[in-house]
């Protein structure tokens, strides 16, 4: 884990859960046949890059910003339209590439230079005001965006499900598009992942957490706290537009619900506190916790619930009922934000006895 950065886990119990979650992302399509196990790994990947690029901003500057969903919508319809308009080709891909991410950077860059002088509550509703008047314009862009029904599309040949490298002959299903797609974006998202830790252990990151502590003071230090806090913004929104790329190449699909919508603001923020804000690790863990709990809740209730019922319990099948799994989703992060102030990265680093 100190690839790049030299930032262990400085955890034995954070480490082993660390290594349980990659190598089973790792395993998955081996290990968990059915597209849906396949679906639910591809999203934690996703977002463990999204929640990190996110955590550099709110765990290591203190900026709320309302706006990451945007720059994440950047990428997924900077996809979705070339692919759709270009044909599925590499060069749609690389077009796509070619002018979504500097559009994430200029978009974040004004956003910083004109937004981040001002106090921290008037920044966030700054970017809430810009994202969601970009939510607005993508939904009316019908000839462009497709509306509220959004872009759907074909991926190159090499990433389609159809194609076959490997037959079934050899470990029981085969080796085709739909498995190289999936370790592309597992790949490109443990990239992101080591490049922002080794960015928030540099002398700059070092920086970005002294103006979290006391603006002023880094200010009357002689750093640029405006130059310095634009520079994480513009770093986040990069890496924010290419998860949304990912996500779209991944779905083969782009529109509001999946990239824009307020929601996956309110989820990002869950999963930062879940997992630890200011750890970059958390991110893995908590899109690990909050997207296994999204996806499996449901199941687990229903079992619950029929166990519960041919016990004869009282109360509890009705409780239990899997039509109220977003009631107790909703307590389960109540109780583990109250029961994990610091996330779970800060309680098993502060637990005794872990590795220092």
């Amino acid at each position: 884990m100190m690839i790049l950065s030299g930032d262990p886990p400085r955890s034995r119990a954070l480490s082993i859960l660390l290594a349980v979650i990659i190598l089973a992302l790792l395993a998955t399509p081996f290990i968990f046949p059915g597209a849906k196990a396949l679906n639910v790994a591809a999203k934690i990947c996703i977002f463990a890059a999204l929640v990190a690029s996110y955590d550099l901003l709110l765990g290591y500057t203190g900026s709320v910003s309302f706006a990451h969903t945007m720059f994440y919508g950047i990428g997924s319809y900077a996809i979705a339209i070339a692919l759709y308009g270009l044909g599925p080709n590499w060069t749609a891909v690389a077009v796509a590439v070619a002018a979504g991410l500097p559009l994430a950077l200029l978009l974040a860059l004004a956003i910083g230079l004109f937004s981040l002088r001002v106090e921290a509550i008037f920044f966030a509703m700054i970017t809430l005001a810009v994202a969601s008047a970009f939510l607005v314009l993508a939904s009316q862009l019908s000839w462009l965006t497709g509306g509220e029904d959004g872009r759907s599309f074909q991926l190159p040949e090499l990433l389609r499900p159809g194609t076959v490298f490997i037959g079934k002959e050899w470990f029981g299903f085969p080796i085709n598009g739909r498995i190289l797609t999936y370790y592309l974006v597992l790949t490109a998202c443990a990239l992101m992942i080591l490049a922002l830790l080794r960015v928030v252990n540099s002398p700059f990151g070092r920086v970005l957490q002294a103006i979290r502590e006391n603006r002023f003071r880094a200010e009357a230090l002689g750093y640029r706290t405006v130059f310095h806090l634009t520079y994480a913004n513009c770093i986040a929104a990069v890496i924010a537009a290419c998860a949304g790329m990912l996500n779209a190449l991944w779905l083969r699909y782009a529109g509001p619900d999946t990239s824009l919508a307020f929601s996956i603001m309110l989820d990002i923020l869950l999963m930062v506190v879940i997992g630890g804000m200011g750890t970059i690790y958390g991110a893995i863990i908590g899109a690990a916790i909050f997207i296994l709990a999204q996806n499996y809740l449901q199941a687990l209730m229903s079992i619950a619930s029929s166990a519960a019922a041919d016990a004869g319990l009282p109360l509890l099948p009705g409780l239990l009922h899997p039509d109220r799994w977003l009631l107790w989703l909703g307590l389960l992060f109540i109780a583990s934000v109250y029961f994990f102030p610091t996330g779970v990265v800060g309680r098993l680093r502060n637990k005794p006895g872990a590795a220092r």
